[in-house]
């Protein structure tokens, strides 16, 4: 026999339900489906120009309460109706974390936060959370990491980010050309644009590459191209990218590659030098460029949980605090219910008579 050259690094392969088999447990239902419906559409009509409204991508960090999440998802549902003529509002529902070197990998990877990773349980309290939240009306927005992890719940997100880390990965921009909802792809974290502007470009192409089909079978993924693609700024490299010079430039980028010039700003990360009590001061200028005659900012990314900061995983998760996000620090509900309401006022009156390019 030959010697052993394959698996040489895997302890062990356990097997997953397959997309079908999770979706039957967990059907669509049609008051899901039609937030679902709703929620792209209204995202496309704000990227062609159509609707003046701005989109805010608002919620936690990550999900790892399932109800504090959805205590969150019900207070956004009443301020979402609320400023309707002014914002359309996506709850952020990551349950993926790209990681720098390690920690915890998300709700999916490792549910119960005890590194037993049940990522068979993972997937289906994702898959059931995010049905909760579009039942309540409020579509979602997550971040594609996993390529296979869409087919379990792809039919329940309204947008997608692909992150700063995963801009320049070809299976990202090819999973990307085959999802069926807009998708955000953020600057590297480097700051500079031109990886996500040449994966918004790669992105709108149609694509061949091996994937998974609903029975869980290798195959191959021919798709048609997306052409919601959108650059989202999140700063980077030491320095945020939000001020008018560095959207100027974006604008720039997008124009040469011959791309609508639609931006949404992040008003995390390093645009807001990752201090949560920043944000409110990044959203205040961006506003103020629209305000003074900006064109190309459709939308706003707000990292926002019940409680203000962010809290370590402890070895016991129920002593967690209720509402408290365990990745990166987010501003209070009565914080982000504060941007959102003093915004409107000043966005209502402009907005009605902006035009797009």
């Amino acid at each position: 026999m030959p010697q052993r050259t394959e698996d040489l690094n895997v302890a062990a392969l356990d097997v997953m339900p397959s997309p079908d088999e999770v979706k039957a447990k967990i059907p669509l239902t049609e008051a899901g489906a039609n937030t679902v419906v709703k929620g792209r559409r209204t995202l496309e009509a704000i990227l062609d120009g159509k609707d003046q409204r701005l989109f805010v991508v608002v919620g936690p960090c990550s999900i790892h309460d399932p109800v504090a999440g959805l205590d969150y998802a019900r207070r956004l549902a009443k301020l979402s109706e609320e400023l309707s003529d002014v914002f359309y509002v996506v709850m952020r529902v990551y349950f993926e974390k790209p990681r720098t070197s390690v920690g915890w990998k998300g709700f999916i990877n490792d549910p119960f936060m005890d590194d037993s990773f049940r990522i068979d349980v993972g997937m289906e309290k994702a898959r059931r959370f995010l049905l909760d939240v579009n039942e309540l009306g409020v579509p979602a927005g997550t971040e594609a990491l996993d390529p296979i992890a869409p087919q379990y719940y792809g039919d329940l997100v309204a947008w997608t980010a692909i992150g700063a880390r995963t801009s320049e990965s070809q299976t990202h921009r090819e999973m990307s050309s085959g999802l069926s909802t807009p998708v955000g792809f953020k600057n590297g974290t480097d700051g500079e644009v031109d990886a996500a502007v040449n994966a918004i470009l790669s992105a709108s192409h149609p694509h061949s590459f091996l994937g998974v089909n609903g029975q869980g079978r290798s195959a191959v993924v021919r798709t048609r191209g997306n052409r919601y693609g959108h650059l989202v700024l999140r700063g980077g490299g030491g320095r945020p990218n939000f001020d008018t010079v560095s959207i100027s430039l974006a604008e720039q980028a997008l124009e040469k590659a011959k791309l609508a010039r639609n931006i949404v700003v992040d008003c995390s990360h390093a645009n807001s030098w990752k201090k949560p009590e920043l944000q409110p001061l990044v959203m205040r200028d961006v506003v103020h460029q629209i305000r003074e005659g900006n064109r190309s900012v459709v939308g706003l990314m707000i990292e926002s949980f019940i409680e203000a900061g962010s809290q370590p995983i402890p070895a016991d998760p129920s002593k967690l605090r209720y509402g408290c996000s365990v990745t990166d620090a987010c501003v209070s509900w009565e914080t982000t219910a504060e941007m959102l309401r003093s915004s409107a006022p000043i966005l209502r009156e402009v907005l009605r008579g902006r035009r797009r390019d």
